[in-house]
């Protein structure tokens, strides 16, 4: 305390120098106006610069906060169009109090991926405890991503649509044909689309989207553009290559669809001893 006390007293010439110096600066604004306005308006445009800086500052840290409440309620927007879209292609007479909507869509964001293995896969920061659940289908903005393989409490592990282990059902829009989106573990931005049969007219510019033919994912969600068409090595399929909509370099938030009727089509086809897709 005595070395502060020191410290100070040996400053005693300097700061009673500014001490004058604001004294003499408040007398200056207070009795004379031209003075005094000049010195508000500046300080106004310096506390104004300083609190806009904090505003932005606390806009740019909320973002992320913002991004999942939009995403929650953009799924809820996606699940409120099926369900119209599904009432809208039935008749009066045919809906009946049984009638349910067969997805429900939840938000979730990628915390981390793989890109380079020949079976990738992405996790998520969403779980058990929020409703996700396995099997679950993984898509964004641009298209299909994944699917859901196993859960923890807050987390879940999605296989990657660049995973050589998965197929995708999914169908040539503009024709309705039919195939089978695979990875061939080569380009990370194509798939290829199997089972397509050698006699069926496509062409490159053509868009795959999803069929609704499996568990996975609703109709229509959107898979890619076909880039290449040729002969296949099995004389009764070509070899098409569909360019991903996905760009998995840049995936950050995803949708995630359940099936809600996805218990009894398993029972149903283990009963057929018929082998899902997906």
């Amino acid at each position: 305390m005595l070395r502060i006390l020191q410290f100070l007293y040996g400053l005693r010439s300097f700061l009673l120098f500014i001490l004058l110096e604001m004294l003499a600066l408040w007398l200056i604004i207070s009795n004379n106006s031209p003075q005094g306005a000049a010195f508000f308006n500046s300080s106004n445009a310096v506390f104004g610069s300083i609190l806009k800086t904090q505003s932005d500052v606390s806009d740019f840290l909320s973002l992320a906060e913002a991004n999942e409440d939009l995403l929650e309620q953009n799924a809820q927007l996606l699940a409120r169009l099926k369900v119209n879209l599904e009432e809208d292609s039935l008749s009066t007479d045919s809906m009946d109090s049984s009638f349910v909507a067969m997805y429900d869509f939840k938000s979730g964001k990628v915390i981390s991926q793989t890109l380079r293995y020949a079976q990738n896969h992405l996790t998520i920061d969403k779980g058990e405890a929020q409703g996700i659940k396995p099997g679950m289908g993984v898509f964004n903005h641009s298209g299909i991503v994944g699917r859901i393989k196993s859960v923890s409490k807050n987390y879940a592990v999605a296989i990657s649509v660049l995973n050589t282990g998965l197929l995708v059902s999914s169908k040539i829009k503009s024709s309705d044909v039919y195939g089978s989106i695979n990875w061939d573990g080569k380009n990370s931005k194509e798939v290829k689309m199997l089972y397509v049969p050698r006699h069926v007219t496509a062409q490159a510019g053509d868009t795959v989207v999803t069929s609704g033919y499996n568990a996975i994912f609703p109709e229509g969600i959107e898979v890619g553009i076909i880039t290449q068409i040729n002969p296949g090595s099995d004389q009764n399929y070509l070899d098409i290559t569909v360019e991903l909509s996905t760009d998995f370099s840049k995936i950050n938030y995803v949708y995630l669809v359940e099936n809600n009727q996805i218990k009894e089509l398993d029972s149903l086809y283990r009963e057929a001893e018929i082998e899902n897709e997906y």
